[in-house]
């Protein structure tokens, strides 16, 4: 009997797909025993932006998290998502620091090692492989699918017969963005199938609203494992229903052997959870097709939408979406996704809102279009790189290659707040978060952000919902659309608006506030705060070429200059954190720096002149 093998994504891709990856350690955990018992092939429960967000926003040690699941999750295989030689950060990271890795991976539970890269580029998932087979474990080849003049089935047909050769147990088509279509699954299994002898796996998103049609034509082609996720978190951005796949092979050749109603006894539970991250939902939950033109993965969706909401500029999604295709030509068509996702996705975030095409160029774009992520698929847009890194060398050996071993070093950096192997290579992955995660460990002060309670949703429902309106003065009525917003002081905010189709600032100053309390019902007053009660750092308005502003809102990580010290124009003066991806300032001007209003840590928007220059 052809037995088809379910892998459920409802602990890693589900949630990272449809609530920016928020789920807590403590609502996975009273669920486990039932997940553990229905006999899943794998459970993916690690890796991905899991790692980044229990740092970033839960507080929570990721090694802990595996470790619990591991143990409530005795007879089950746990799976993980490895980005080769960029672990799961956003560079890459010497051989011995990927080899450390992925042997502390597999001590704390991992069985499965999904490990891909997002340029296909094979030499970049050589080391990782070897240290999973050296550790005892599964490893999983990834192929990237993407559609692209440059990508087509013979060529993934050859990555999958060089995966094989490395010693990969099983072969993965990893369509982050759900653009595989019915038919081409079927074609891409039996090219698989006609090149390998290990089994074929495959990862679908549902975006397109194509991916059950492209399980069952993989499965009639010779898949033998697919990866679904639990109705509670499935659809959408995120991936087919478990419990529709299962009921659809039940009585063929190719049943699953998997248990309906213990299948929804767990969707029972998921579903109340997901009640508790309303505040996290994607606005993009449904069927997209948008996807076959943009490529957008599901994981990157609702991520973006989540930063763009931050922003105040989810109204300029569809322009961001537009972009994207136009930004991946330029790069010379990567596949979408992590990190190269987030590359051109922060990319065309900045095209979109600076309003020119590379005005402001990302610290990570530079790096790839100087060969240090791999080799590109295809050609790369020669103006577009002359503006980017003008006349630096490309390098075009493997990126690794140049890097020193680096794991003693960072223990060395390290030393004193990491307690185990463990703490070092978390600071490895997210140097200033890292360090930032273990010093409040050690202090006894992690805090994750606040789960605002579900009653909260509808009392906050003007504050979160209401950015388009209309407004009847002296027997006008103007509409009116919120389109973003400026830093905000103690007294005052700046408001872009569009008023009747033509935008327009408006600066709001508060006489006093009204705080209301979570949970509290709508027009209860909590506390009333005269204007100028709470902090702020007021900094000027941009004004001149002298005034260095970020080009979108963002972290300060790092200042590179003083006061006193001369600059010429296009020097790098400041690195901005924004949408996971590192962006160098520069300076417009040459000149003396002669104020900085701004220090390192500090969150920046784009109406704040964060440095000033004396031009020559």
């Amino acid at each position: 009997m052809a037995r088809v093998f379910v892998t459920d994504l409802v602990l890693r891709d589900g949630h990272q797909s449809l609530i920016a990856t928020r789920m807590r350690t403590e609502d996975m955990l009273p669920v486990c025993p039932k997940l553990d018992s229905v006999g899943f092939w794998s459970l993916e429960a690690w890796g991905g932006a899991t790692f980044d967000a229990c740092v970033r926003f839960l507080k929570e040690d990721p090694w802990e998290r595996l470790r619990k699941l591991r143990k409530a999750l005795p007879n089950t295989p746990i799976q993980m998502l490895l980005r080769g030689q960029n672990l799961l950060g956003y560079r890459h990271y010497s051989d011995d620091v990927v080899r450390a890795f992925v042997q502390k991976s597999a001590d704390n539970g991992v069985d499965i090692f999904r490990v891909f890269d997002a340029m296909n580029d094979l030499r970049n998932l050589r080391v990782s492989i070897e240290a999973v087979k050296q550790a005892g474990k599964h490893a999983q080849g990834a192929i990237c699918y993407t559609t692209s003049p440059v990508h087509n089935i013979p060529h993934f047909a050859q990555l999958a017969k060089e995966l094989e050769g490395m010693g990969c147990d099983t072969i993965v088509i990893k369509d982050m963005a759900g653009l595989l279509t019915p038919y081409t699954s079927g074609e891409l299994v039996k090219a698989l199938k006609g090149t390998v002898a290990v089994p074929i796996h495959l990862h679908s998103h549902a975006t397109s609203g194509l991916s059950s049609m492209c399980h069952l034509k993989a499965i009639e082609s010779g898949a033998s494992i697919i990866d679904t996720c639990n109705s509670a978190f499935s659809e959408g951005a995120s991936h087919s229903t478990t419990e529709s796949m299962v009921a659809a092979l039940q009585g063929t050749e190719y049943e699953t052997g998997l248990s309906l109603p213990l299948l929804q006894e767990i969707a029972a539970y998921f579903r109340e959870v997901r009640k508790k991250y309303w505040q996290f939902e994607s606005a993009f939950t449904g069927v997209d097709t948008r996807v076959l033109v943009n490529q957008v993965p599901g994981g990157m969706i609702s991520n973006l939408s989540n930063q763009l909401k931050e922003q105040g500029a989810l109204d300029r999604m569809d322009e961001v979406l537009a972009e994207i295709p136009r930004v991946r030509e330029d790069l010379g068509y990567p596949p979408l996704v992590t990190p190269t996702s987030q590359i051109v996705g922060t990319q065309a975030v900045l095209n979109v809102l600076t309003g020119e095409r590379y005005k402001s160029v990302t610290t990570e774009v530079k790096h790839y279009l100087l060969g240090r992520y791999g080799q590109a698929p295809g050609q790369i847009n020669a103006q577009v790189r002359s503006m980017a890194v003008n006349n630096q060398v490309v390098i075009t050996c493997r990126p690794a290659d140049l890097l020193e071993d680096e794991l003693d070093k960072l223990r060395g950096e390290i030393e004193g707040l990491a307690k185990t192997e463990e703490d070092a290579l978390t600071y490895a992955m997210f140097p200033e978060l890292g360090r930032t995660f273990l010093q409040e460990r050690a202090a006894g002060t992690l805090k994750p952000e606040l789960l605002l309670p579900p009653e909260a949703k509808e009392a906050a429902g003007p504050r979160y919902a209401a950015n388009e309106f209309e407004i009847t003065l002296h027997g006008e009525t103007y509409h009116i659309k919120l389109t973003g917003t400026g830093h905000a002081d103690a007294t005052q905010r700046h408001f872009y608006v569009s008023v009747d189709g033509v935008p327009e600032e408006v600066l709001i100053e508060t006489i006093s506030e009204v705080e209301v309390a979570p949970g509290t019902s709508p027009g209860t007053r909590a506390k009333v705060a005269p204007a100028g009660a709470s902090g702020g750092t007021k900094r000027p308005r941009p004004s001149h070429p002298g005034h260095v502003s970020t080009a979108m809102p963002g972290t300060i990580v790092e200042i590179m200059v003083k006061p006193g010290q001369q600059v010429k124009a296009g020097d790098p003066v400041l690195v901005i954190e924004a949408m996971k991806m590192e962006n160098e300032v520069q300076t417009s001007v040459s000149g003396t720096v002669i104020a900085i209003h701004a220090a390192k840590g500090d969150a920046v928007t784009p109406d704040e002149a964060l440095i000033e220059i004396q031009p020559d």
